[in-house]
């Protein structure tokens, strides 16, 4: 309880302190000099009654044979991961003010420590993080972008070398900021630039915000250099909220999931998988979901009745059922698992919100054609979801996968990470 207190107590203190004094830690961090803060940093406890109720709820997970699940790391409220190049370290966002560092110092696949990283600055909503080729850490927050040039080994203090490469208030015009759909997700490409998803702050966007939201890549991917935030371009548009996004190994095309729109129905319109094979395509929405179901002049877009449909516009490359919300994914690059798994995607659902009876919270796997397109898609784990209670015993947010090819899935509303192996 102690720990917990100071954890507590850490973060209160840091958020009685500001603004004006996060920027000012963010000025000293940006110059190498040392910002005050309390040098012992609090861990998460990783043993007790709640690590042995999550054990326990694992249980009920349901596998393809060969496949087991056990817990990796209690880790509140855990997001998107970033499993880190050189130590056996990974990185979790969240929609909350943390990002933390997450360390198995002894190898044996579970994690020994958990502790917040960089704890001297003030993060807003710092669900996106992800790696450039060279071992820089990536935060995407809600309105900012920073770059942590070696989070691996200045993690253990407070203080930690930063780069803003967009700063507050950058990202998007200030006047679009919302509590909706403001997790945004990363990647670097093979281009080397900074892939960036922003989610469309409406259920559907109003008529007289598109030509705006266009023009920002709201509802859509930027992509910027990773380093200064220059040479920032849209680089797809017509997307109502991507929460996930990967480039195939293979053939670098980006792919990408998109949450849809809420309000018509339980069973209508589906989620999607996207593929992006160039710069500057349409996916069509908020003219239509999936391959077609028309949203515009519906009656969650009555001012949008007189839109015409986007020329050439990209369907999806697979249809999830609606309202499972799938967010993370990734491909499959490890051998750990059979041969029908490596080059496919994992793509993490993490449950319906509204729907009569609720879906989802659970893992997908699609497998890919000869030719680099979706094949289809099948249910890969299940169980969070208690049928007989219609309750949530957690609920999958992203899939990472680890250096030994296992697969680590985050739940942020147990608060955990697990870790997926394969033995025959």
């Amino acid at each position: 309880m102690t720990r917990v207190r100071s954890a507590v107590a850490l973060a209160v203190g840091l958020a009685l302190a500001g603004p004006a004094a996060a920027q000012q830690n963010l000025e000293k961090l940006k110059q190498f000099k040392v910002s005050g803060t309390d040098l012992n940093i609090p861990v998460v406890p990783q043993t007790g009654k709640n690590a042995d109720a999550i054990r326990e709820n694992l249980k009920r997970v349901k596998l393809p044979a060969g496949f087991k699940i056990e817990p990796f790391a209690v880790v509140p409220d855990a997001r998107h991961m970033a499993v880190a190049p050189s130590t056996n370290m990974l990185f979790v966002g969240t929609r909350k003010t943390t990002v933390w560092a997450v360390t198995d110092r002894n190898g044996d696949n579970v994690a020994d420590e958990v502790k917040a990283f960089a704890p001297s600055l003030k993060f807003q909503v710092p669900n996106g993080v992800c790696w450039t080729p060279d071992g820089f850490l990536i935060v995407v927050e809600h309105n900012r972008v920073l770059n942590f040039p070696a989070a691996e080994f200045f993690y253990e203090g407070p203080d930690v070398a930063v780069i803003e490469v967009v700063p507050q208030g950058g990202l998007i015009p200030v006047e679009e900021e919302s509590f909706n759909h403001g997790a945004r997700t990363c990647r670097v490409g093979p281009d080397k630039m900074l892939y960036i998803t922003l989610g469309q702050p409406f259920n559907v966007p109003p008529a007289g915000k598109l030509a705006t939201f266009e023009k920002h890549g709201i509802g859509g991917i930027v992509r910027l250099n990773p380093f200064d935030g220059t040479k920032r371009e849209v680089y797809a548009i017509g997307v109502r909220n991507s929460v996930g996004q990967d480039f195939n190994p293979k053939d670098k095309t980006l792919w990408f999931t998109d949450n849809q729109t809420d309000g018509l129905g339980d069973d209508v319109p589906p989620g999607e998988l996207n593929r992006a094979t160039k710069q500057g395509q349409h996916f069509g929405y908020p003219y239509w979901n999936g391959a077609k179901f028309k949203v515009a002049g519906s009656g969650a877009a009555p001012d949008l009745k007189d839109m015409k449909e986007p020329a050439n516009a990209v369907p999806p490359q697979i249809e999830f059922p609606a309202h499972q919300a799938q967010l993370g994914m990734t491909f499959y690059n490890g051998k750990m698992f059979p041969a029908r798994y490596q080059g496919g995607i994992f793509v993490a659902a993490h449950g319906s919100w509204n729907r009569t009876t609720p879906s989802g919270a659970l893992i997908n796997f699609v497998a890919l054609k000869g030719d680099g397109t979706a094949d289809k898609s099948e249910v890969f784990a299940e169980g969070w979801l208690d049928p007989s209670t219609n309750t949530y015993r957690g609920r999958p947010v992203d899939v990472a996968v680890m250096k030994d090819g296992s697969l680590l899935v985050s739940d942020d509303y147990v608060g955990a990470i697990y870790r997926i192996s394969y033995a025959q």
